[in-house]
């Protein structure tokens, strides 16, 4: 079957004015003027939303107004399609690296840390030596080369580039993406569109400076490899070719078993439901990535496998407790349940968009139906574990490649085939065509750039709007690495919860604890008696080694916005610890406190 668009072919006599390149230069200015006219000293519950510039949503809608009307027209050559897409990237993922001035999120510091380690320690470690961080050792394939990057750019962390991580990232993205839709179509309209809506419908954050974002890219390009050369047509073109394909995807499997835990399991359901298709028996990926998968975790990954397992069988089939625990902390204040109502809407419009197209495009509902198993396959997941907490978003990550592509043909006219067309024409039906060209100006234009542009400024809030929880200012930053600058070896932090920058600085000989998160009727007896049951606690330490306490900005936004502890209840235990003459003021700044706590018979420092 052969699908064919309803549009004249690409290549017109009439060369197409240049105008689309106006609305994409504007787009960017009014970006660029936002960024330098945005304040983000002070985040509130809303994250970055409220703090940008009004002329940033200016731009935001002047450049997808833009795409919509380069996109959808055929004589424009499909590099002003590419242009408006990465200017979109630009204006999703370049602002916060060019608007913050440290790096974002608890996690990417935490696997700084990790890469810290693997560089000071010379090699893996078991978990006899650094504890539940060893799993990081048993899937090192990031961290490895992310150290030879950082020797090879010869700079002394990767801070220093891992702020820009999900700008880079999303363009790893862009190849494979491209790859497996034109695989299924040659309607530009329909390949820039889907690719566009992937891109705002990724709003999960897996894009940060992680072992995910890495592995979802090749996960992504094992798919398009598969989708284009194992066919049935690829294979009956020569089965020499076919062994230089499966060399690449092999290499691509091992990076992503090496790398991360779930990205295989994904990957292999995956490919088990295009094999439930005629199109792509071949069952060589499948059991390249099941036999690669399991030889990682029955060696290597065995002990982290063997702690875990009792956790992971107890969850399987729990759907109810693995979706239910994929919001994990409650949202708290007005800030918080807006910016998970956003993310919920635009990922809830993105599937319906995406059951409309399957409903309404027949024929690619035929052509394409590979793509719709690779997007339902995460699902039976939901049954598998809740992944700590975060089941339900990486099921949704993995849906996005099929749904986006079935989103976007809900968008735009219905695929005819080469049939159908002829059939038309030999009725002598032309009114039918005479109808759509009365249509170019009217709903099949503005439903679906409303749809779009919803879509797109939906992202913002969705993507950013937990900044005031995900960025540590200058300040906080300093203050932490002034800790673990002074703290001697063997020496205990104890915090309300991870969530600063650093929070894992040598954690190979520092300990840290977490009082948030103990069980509740503990968390409770600190704060009726905080000062005193943090000393009890803290008691264990012995010289040199010191024991401190730290509260900062990006605790107290954490546990106020996640439904923990509120501001008066944080703000009694620092205002007991610094009353308290077993605790001695070490450092403080605006955004945040470092105590020590007093050694019986110590001298003062």
């Amino acid at each position: 079957m052969t699908d064919l668009s309803d549009l004249p072919p690409a290549r017109s006599g009439r060369r197409a004015p240049a105008w689309p390149g106006v609305p994409l230069l504007v787009a960017l200015a009014l970006w660029a003027y936002a960024v330098r006219h945005t304040d983000v000293s002070r985040l509130d519950d809303y994250g970055l939303v409220s703090a940008l510039h009004p002329t940033f949503w200016a731009g935001l809608a002047v450049l997808t107004t833009g795409f919509w009307f380069t996109v959808r027209d055929a004589r424009r050559p499909g590099a002003w399609s590419a242009a408006y897409v990465l200017g979109l990237l630009v204006m999703e993922r370049a602002t916060q690296a060019v608007l913050y001035p440290t790096p974002l999120y608890a996690w990417a510091w935490k696997h700084e840390a990790v890469i810290d380690h693997l560089l000071t320690a010379g090699g893996l470690q078991t978990a006899d030596q650094v504890g539940d961080m060893a799993v990081y050792d048993q899937w090192p394939g990031f961290f490895a080369a992310q150290a030879a990057l950082q020797r090879l750019l010869g700079v002394d962390s990767a801070a220093m580039f891992m702020a820009w991580w999900p700008l880079v990232s999303s363009l790893m993205l862009l190849l494979p993406l491209l790859l497996i839709y034109r695989t299924f179509t040659e309607d530009r309209r329909l390949i820039w569109t889907a690719v566009w809506l992937f891109y705002v419908a990724n709003w999960v954050g897996q894009d940060y400076f992680s072992p995910q974002s890495v592995a979802y890219a090749l996960h992504v390009g094992v798919l398009a490899v598969v989708l284009r050369r194992f066919g049935r047509s690829a294979v009956r073109r020569g089965r020499p070719r076919q062994a230089v394909w499966t060399v690449v995807i092999t290499v691509m499997i091992v990076a992503i078993v090496i790398s991360h835990q779930l990205t295989p399991g994904m990957l292999a359901v995956c490919l088990l439901a295009l094999c439930l298709s005629r199109r792509y028996r071949d069952w060589v990926p499948l059991a390249t990535t099941v036999v690669i998968f399991l030889a990682w975790c029955l060696t290597a990954a065995l002990p982290f496998l063997s702690a875990a397992m009792p956790d992971m069988i107890r969850s399987i089939g729990d759907v109810g407790a693995n979706v239910e625990t994929g919001y994990g902390a409650t949202p708290t204040g007005a800030g918080a349940i807006a910016t998970s109502w956003a993310a919920r809407l635009l990922s809830g419009s993105v599937l319906l968009l995406a059951a409309v197209g399957v409903l309404r495009q027949r024929v690619l509902r035929h052509r394409a139906r590979p793509l719709l198993l690779v997007a339902a396959a995460p699902l039976p997941m939901f049954a598998a574990s809740s992944y700590g907490s975060e089941m339900i978003f990486r099921v949704l990550l993995f849906m996005l490649p099929g749904a986006a592509f079935f989103a976007a043909s809900a968008l735009l006219p219905k695929v005819r085939t080469l049939a159908a067309d002829a059939a038309e024409q030999e009725a002598g039906n032309r009114q039918a065509t005479g109808s759509a060209k009365a249509r170019r100006w009217g709903i099949g234009t503005w439903v679906p750039l409303a749809a779009l542009l919803g879509g797109t400024l939906a992202f913002v809030p969705a993507y950013s709007g937990k900044d005031r929880i995900n960025y540590f200012p200058p300040q906080e930053v300093a203050l932490v690495r002034q800790l673990f600058d002074q703290a001697p070896e063997g020496s205990l932090v104890v915090a309300a919860n991870r969530n600063y920058p650093d929070a894992y600085a040598s954690y190979w000989n520092i300990d840290h604890y977490w009082f948030l998160d103990d069980a509740r009727s503990h968390v409770d007896k600190i704060v009726r008696d905080p000062a005193a049951t943090l000393a009890d606690d803290m008691a264990g330490v012995e010289r040199p080694a010191r024991a401190y306490f730290l509260l900062t900005q990006g605790q107290l936004a954490n546990s106020e916005m996640n439904g923990q502890l509120d501001e008066a209840q944080l703000d009694r235990i620092r205002t007991s610890v610094a009353a308290s003459p077993r605790f001695r003021l070490v450092a403080e700044n605006r955004a945040g406190w470092l105590y020590e706590l007093k050694q019986p018979g110590g001298a003062e420092r």
